[in-house]
């Protein structure tokens, strides 16, 4: 069984897939895993819909890469547009990189072995399904298998709904999209700011008191 940090520390996202599928004893590792994670009041208001038909990821791929265009067209564009001006600048190649690996992803979606689709109830702020998510991610990579997590999809909540039957005028909302598959490239450390750039004690603008220049794993 792999070792709890290395899990933590190399579980990013993995959007390169190969497009072998993933066998059902692995599925049920990443399931039970997920289920296991906190749930407010103990509710468990949540249906995890896995999707692996062909005809079904054949819907969904037009919508998500119409979400993706999107994206770069408003949320990434003014970034987009500096790092195309300086491509050799650590931020912007970063930038750059993470671009070119969403959009194999969009444009392979219909390739993808297992899309997982949470929907939940009564959970507005997401504080139980994403740690059920992340669980199911962290489970997964156990197993050599990558994920990527997108909420793009929930733009066509509707349509997605309809789409996988979910029943109408109950409350069921889409939390997200995991993308799961066997990945191309190779695992390693996702290179992120030191922790104690991006924290604080008591408050806001008050140090840390410690630094973490490596990680620690």
């Amino acid at each position: 069984m792999m070792e709890l940090n290395e899990a933590l520390y190399t579980t990013r996202a993995m959007r390169r897939m190969r497009p072998d599928p993933i066998p059902q004893e692995v599925e049920a590792r990443i399931l039970d895993a997920a289920i296991r994670a906190p749930s407010g009041g103990n509710s468990q208001q949540w249906r995890f819909v896995l999707v692996d038909d062909g005809q079904t990821k054949a819907q969904l791929g037009p919508w998500y890469r119409q979400h993706v265009a999107w994206a770069w067209d408003t949320i990434y564009r003014d970034r987009l547009d500096v790092a195309r001006d300086d491509p050799d600048d650590p931020d912007n190649a970063a930038l750059l990189r993470m671009q070119r690996s969403v959009s194999h992803l969009a444009d392979n979606f219909e390739q993808t072995p297992l899309l997982m689709l949470p929907f939940v109830r009564s959970d507005v702020a997401g504080e139980s399904i994403f740690p059920a998510v992340w669980s199911a991610m962290l489970a997964a990579r156990a197993d050599g298998v990558g994920s990527a997590l997108t909420t793009l999809l929930n733009r066509s909540q509707d349509e997605v709904a309809q789409l996988l039957g979910v029943p109408p005028d109950r409350g069921w909302r889409l939390a997200c999209c995991v993308a799961f598959g066997y990945p191309r490239g190779r695992w390693g450390l996702a290179v992120r700011r030191p922790a104690h750039e991006v924290a604080a004690r008591n408050r806001w603008d008050e140090p840390l008191g410690y630094e973490i220049p490596e990680p620690l794993w």
